[in-house]
């Protein structure tokens, strides 16, 4: 079994929404998680409170989840919408869902939002929330280690399903305007899995996963992976990095800079704005041909 490091989140901007962002903001809260103006407006107010040089959406992990019909709660500006109620409790069940929902209200107001950043000459980047964080929400992660145990190939169908959906909803947040698509996924990690556990699932599903994202990628963007999704794949073989030499330290303008030139990236988190890179050096994730 290989060693699987574990990328220490330090991700320290904007947690959730701060209440210095949001105090002389014309808003009320949850209603504003529910309307692409707002989202412009909030996008915008974050990315001039942290100094970013692009706006992100969206503020919550649970955009995916509910177009796929879990019971979300809106939450207010400090704590954001998250999931209630499981509405699975099952490999089944959860095999039975619809596909994902691209018309939900929430997720249409999120894309129009992206596309109104775009309009205004914005940078924008959208978090794809990965295939555990959705789970997370429709079902006790309970059920999702018993499958692993004792229903294994009904887990996988699980995964499966929702990288279709994924990356039906990769191309249209494109569509719409993103230039950056991330990909985390904090309820898949190796400290939550563990190390036998994330290494199996690698092997029959994640490193498919990325590269069926990475495929939806649109020439001129990029995908950032989580840095989590990157020591896993390094820690088990299934990609290798590829080195660029840039004019600068500072990560998030080389990111910028490769895109149409790189395809995915993944060596630091880009949600710590200003992070410097030890040397101007931007590695490129490669991800290697399955037997």
């Amino acid at each position: 079994m290989n060693t699987i490091r574990d990328f220490k989140c330090t991700y320290g901007n904007s947690v959730g929404i701060q209440e210095e962002i949001t105090r002389d903001l014309p808003l009320k809260f949850p209603d504003a998680y529910c309307h692409r103006d707002s989202l412009a407006m909030l996008s915008k107010a974050v990315k001039d409170h942290d100094g970013a040089s692009f706006c992100l959406l969206p503020f919550c992990r649970t955009i995916e989840a509910e177009a796929l019909g879990a019971s979300i709660r809106l939450g207010d500006d400090k704590t954001g919408p998250r999931a209630g109620s499981y509405v699975c409790q099952s490999m089944e069940e959860l095999l039975q869902l619809p596909k994902l929902n691209l018309q939900t209200p929430r997720l249409q107001e999120t894309l129009a939002a992206l596309s109104m950043l775009k309009q205004q000459r914005e940078i924008t980047a959208y978090e794809l929330t990965g295939p555990f964080t959705i789970l997370n929400s429709l079902i006790d992660v309970k059920y999702i280690f018993k499958a692993y145990r004792k229903d294994y190939d009904s887990l996988i169908a699980v995964l499966k399903k929702l990288q279709d959906d994924l990356c039906l909803l990769s191309e249209k947040v494109q569509d719409a305007g993103a230039d950056i698509l991330i990909l985390s996924d904090s309820a898949g990690a190796p400290s939550i899995l563990g190390p036998r556990m994330t290494e199996k699932i690698m092997e029959d599903f994640t490193a498919d996963f990325i590269q069926a994202v990475s495929d939806t990628i649109h020439s001129q963007n990029i995908l950032l992976l989580c840095p989590k999704f990157t020591y896993a794949l390094l820690d088990t073989g299934y990609a290798e990095y590829r080195d660029h030499q840039t004019d600068t330290l500072d990560f998030t303008q080389a990111l910028l800079k490769m895109r149409g030139t790189a395809r995915i990236a993944g060596q630091t988190c880009i949600k710590n704005i200003g992070v410097q890179m030890k040397e101007p050096v931007f590695r490129e994730l490669v991800l290697k041909q399955r037997p």
